[in-house]
């Protein structure tokens, strides 16, 4: 069998317009789901911690109803179950076409698609960051937070200075994965109709049967987008240059000041 490998119907015309918008289109959403998973990240973090039992609690079942269901029925469920519940008012505006809620890259943000595959990656995501983040808190040594109580720290002093500081530290790139994970998830959107990457990959396939190259093009993107993504979270990621003492200089001077 021979193989005519013909790159021009991918990347001319059509179909290059096609890629071009499937990858913004999964830039952005990429984006907005990491967003979305950071902030809610940050909220659960904050409840376990302070909580107490009721709130540990209520993030124990976020983790495990979130983690051990598959992404793509989370997505088909937040696109045609819970959409529909939403007021009618507020779906027909979502609906309607507004100017102001397009993207660089003539990405549309506002719409059931968008929306549905953010919420739904932001949602995955974060039970497993929760899970990234509490192993990294646990890696710092007791004997640092025996320390800093004997220092007349406050528990949010002592979150903030000592368990923060470290346990970014031991948890980031694990968590860089996560990251790194929701950007390639976003290709099962596409069982949405949501017009990402793998989504115009598999269209300019049914338009002019170039499988092979149009797939080598949108694997090529993804491992791009993967690299990049990769490098600049190493560069402002949190370093782990300075010795752990460190960590309670700045309030145990302030403390200090305040005596």
């Amino acid at each position: 069998m021979n193989w005519h490998i013909d790159w021009a119907g991918v990347l001319s015309g059509q179909p290059l317009r096609w890629i071009i918008s499937g990858f913004l289109t999964t830039v952005w959403v990429t984006l907005a789901g990491m967003l979305l998973a950071t902030v809610l990240t940050l909220l659960l973090t904050g409840l376990r911690l302070a909580g107490g039992r009721p709130g540990r609690g209520v993030v124990a079942v976020w983790v495990s109803l979130l983690r051990n269901t598959p992404l793509l029925v989370q997505l088909l469920f937040w696109y045609f179950a819970a959409w529909s519940f939403l007021p009618q008012a507020l779906r027909d505006f979502i609906n309607d076409e507004h100017r102001w809620s397009i993207l660089p890259g003539n990405v549309w943000w506002l719409t059931p698609e968008f929306l549905s595959a953010a919420w739904g990656l932001g949602l995955f995501t974060s039970a497993f960051l929760l899970e990234e983040i509490r192993s990294g808190l646990q890696a710092v040594p007791k004997g640092q937070t025996e320390a800093a109580l004997a220092q007349g720290f406050s528990a949010w002093r002592l979150f903030r200075w000592i368990l923060l500081p470290q346990g970014l530290v031991n948890a980031w790139q694990p968590m860089v994965g996560q990251y790194l994970n929701l950007m390639k998830l976003s290709s099962l959107a596409t069982g949405i109709g949501f017009a990402e990457l793998t989504y115009q990959v598999r269209q300019i396939e049914s338009y002019n049967a170039h499988a092979l190259e149009a797939f080598a093009v949108g694997t090529a993107l993804y491992l791009l987008l993967g690299i990049i993504m990769g490098a600049l979270f190493t560069w402002f990621g949190p370093r782990n240059a300075k010795r752990p003492t460190s960590a309670i200089t700045p309030p145990a001077v302030e403390a200090q000041h305040d005596s």
